[in-house]
């Protein structure tokens, strides 16, 4: 048990709120557009599992093909795996069984959720590879991150309609966009040891706007969402709370102070996703 708890610090168990809100989102759109009805408790159940298996799965596997890179670089040293605290083979146990817990949920589901088990498990286990050879290593993240609306869509209605894709879409951007902005706090380190991210191509100052354009099409995305499906009002003012959550988080990190990045990176975005997640569901509840 103090292996495992050292392990949920290491993977950040806790920022499985960035994406869990949105699977469920994508599970309670898909099944009242599709079905006219409500996720079923099984249903809900099972997407959580998926989730939880899944993230913590793609997480670990980050750490533990980072420990070198990791173990070099002063901000990350003391982590779990370059510190010693814990050790690789335990660090694969506990990805084969978050592993299973994401085929096993995906079966009890439907036979969709099933097929697109390899594609979920390529981006949940390449990306972490992704930032030795491109920039794009955050757009990478965010299509990753962005499986679990598509996930949740899936997993209650077996199907994949344009409305998902949207929501895939935001997700994705969203993520890619607070990504960059996490990633200015080793722009200097990416840039002098060969490893490729957005800050260390284009500057702190170039990549922070890119990380606004990223926001304002996640932004927009949304905002569509709303013209494609039975969405009203309530869901527009969500959106609307979350663009302005996204301008006060690019508010908090400046070019030349990067004090704020962990504010802006964890509190911010976890708001985001529940805000969203509520503000549909109340939309949908009226």
């Amino acid at each position: 048990m103090k292996k495992l708890k050292i392990i949920l610090e290491m993977i950040k168990f806790e920022h499985t709120l960035f994406a869990l809100p949105f699977a469920f989102l994508g599970a309670v759109l898909g099944s009242l557009i599709v079905e006219g009805s409500w996720p079923t408790l099984f249903e809900w159940l099972w997407i959580t599992l998926a989730m939880v298996g899944a993230r913590s799965a793609a997480m670990a596997l980050n750490r533990l093909i980072d420990a070198k890179i990791d173990k070099d670089n002063p901000r990350t040293a003391e982590r779990a795996i370059p510190a010693g605290l814990i050790s690789k083979s335990q660090s694969l146990v506990f990805i084969s069984g978050s592993f299973l817990l994401l085929f096993f949920s995906a079966f009890q589901l439907n036979i969709l959720s099933v097929y697109l088990l390899p594609v979920a498990v390529f981006f949940l286990t390449a990306y972490s590879y992704t930032k030795r050879f491109t920039w794009l290593c955050h757009v990478f993240l965010g299509v990753t991150i962005a499986i679990a609306p598509l996930g949740g869509w899936v997993g209650t209605t077996g199907t994949l309609y344009p409305e998902a894709l949207l929501l895939f879409l935001a997700v994705a951007f969203w993520t890619a966009g607070f990504d960059v902005i996490y990633a200015t706090q080793d722009a200097e380190y990416d840039r002098r040891n060969g490893l490729y991210s957005i800050p260390s191509r284009f500057g702190i100052a170039r990549s922070l706007k890119i990380a606004r354009s990223f926001h304002i099409v996640s932004f927009v995305s949304l905002l569509c969402l709303f013209f494609l499906s039975p969405l009203g009002w309530l869901y527009v003012a969500g959106v609307f709370i979350a663009g302005a959550i996204m301008v006060y988080e690019h508010s908090l990190v400046k070019p030349h102070d990067l004090s704020k990045v962990n504010v802006a990176f964890f509190p911010m975005n976890g708001i985001i996703s529940v805000v969203m997640l509520l503000f549909t569901i109340g939309d949908m509840i009226l």
